[in-house]
């Protein structure tokens, strides 16, 4: 998942209740999970045919895959079905556990649960991890009762009692699944690591259970897939620029090349670097609640190492609005990229990535224009 997958969710707003495992427009029912996923080990049969069977033991293609996943390599088709699924040997008393159908989710939950027997319920939140899909709205309260109807799970089980994510409740109304489907939904730790002493203590939550931080270790995992989308565009902006300040300025074309070009080589992957690695690094350390602010920030002071690297060129009227220019340029690409993060921290809520949005984007926009609107007067004109 790219983490502006979460900032530009919506809310889920709209349930159609009650539902059926057959969609109204007389579309072929939903289809169980298939048995020749890799991750299947073998199946049980139940009341509504075959179960998939997995196991908690993670193997080498899915410490690989969640690699690739990180790197966005294959990011967005990174899913199990949906469906039913039975870790271990579960009977009618297991529990049941739900989460989303994106693999790194899925595989988080079966590998915490080392030698249990249990039910997992997953949901199709479109290869989305719980905490953004909930925002979105594929983890939520119709999808839920359409797995649970589809799925016989009535069937499987004699008690009646969902455990869920915690991350996923704000796509979830509680009441409804209960009033619907006659399923409890209690709300599991936060870390799926906690499952074991949660589920041994009766399905009670310790207030540290409750508890979402964002320590260093989870900001940095973000970085790679936010630093490789960057570098990507990048790819596409850098050829174009290269071009531009080759048959411009004051010298032949290889001699802007090696001169004014790698300076601006130089400065977009300083702007990248600051906005999808120092960001994420010093999150806490920054200025300001906006993610915005804090990008401005970090893009700022890389913008003055920069212009500090002209030296004597900012003695000319061509190297004050070269500087101006790179300053607005970097300040904007920090700050937006910074902006990325808002939908995997514990800094903003929906409604607040909302209103940040509102303000920054034309801001980010602005700046930028501006700022390259500048930089070809510097090209082109002095």
């Amino acid at each position: 998942m790219t983490e502006k997958e979460c900032s530009e969710g919506q809310p889920d707003t709209k349930i159609l209740l009650p539902m059926a495992p057959y969609p109204a427009d007389g579309a072929a029912a939903i289809k169980p999970p298939r048995l020749d996923q890799p991750c299947v080990s073998g199946w049980l049969e139940g009341p509504s045919g075959k179960v998939p069977r997995v196991t908690a033991s993670l193997k080498r293609e899915d410490r690989w895959g969640t690699i690739k996943a990180r790197f966005g390599v294959g990011r967005m088709h990174y899913t199990v079905d949906p469906g039913l699924y039975a870790l271990g040997q579960p009977d009618e008393d297991s529990p049941v556990l739900v989460t989303a159908n994106y693999k790194m989710s899925f595989d988080s939950l079966r590998g915490s649960l080392p030698g249990r027997n249990a039910w997992i319920l997953v949901l199709d939140s479109k290869g989305i991890n719980v905490w953004c899909a909930a925002g979105k709205g594929t983890f939520g309260t119709e999808e839920l009762l359409r797995r649970i109807s589809a799925s016989g799970l009535k069937d499987m089980v004699k008690h009646r009692d969902l455990i869920l994510p915690q991350l996923g409740a704000p796509g979830v109304a509680a009441h409804l699944v209960k009033k619907f489907s006659g399923f409890k939904v209690h709300y599991g730790p936060i870390h799926a690591g906690d499952l074991p002493t949660y589920l041994d203590a009766g399905m009670k939550a310790t207030p540290a259970m409750r508890l979402k931080t964002f320590p260093l270790k989870e900001r940095v995992v973000l970085i790679p897939i936010e630093l490789i989308e960057a570098i990507k565009a990048a790819l596409i902006i850098i050829p174009v620029m290269l071009i531009i300040i080759g048959f411009s300025g004051r010298e032949g074309f290889m001699q802007n090349i090696q001169g004014d070009g790698v300076f601006s080589l130089i400065a977009i992957l300083g702007a990248i670097f600051a906005g999808t690695v120092l960001n994420p690094i010093l999150l806490p350390y920054l200025p300001g609640r906006a993610f915005t602010t804090k990008g401005l920030t970090l893009g700022f002071l890389t913008a003055l190492a920069l212009i500090y690297m002209l030296g004597d060129n900012l003695q000319s009227l061509h190297g004050v609005l070269e500087a101006s220019a790179w300053l607005l340029m970097v300040c904007a690409i920090t700050a937006y990229l910074a902006m990325n993060f808002t939908g995997a921290s514990t800094y903003t809520s929906l409604s607040g990535v909302k209103k940040e949005m509102r303000w920054a984007l034309p801001l980010e926009i602005g700046t930028g224009v501006s700022g390259l609107a500048v930089w070809f007067v510097s090209r082109f004109v002095f």
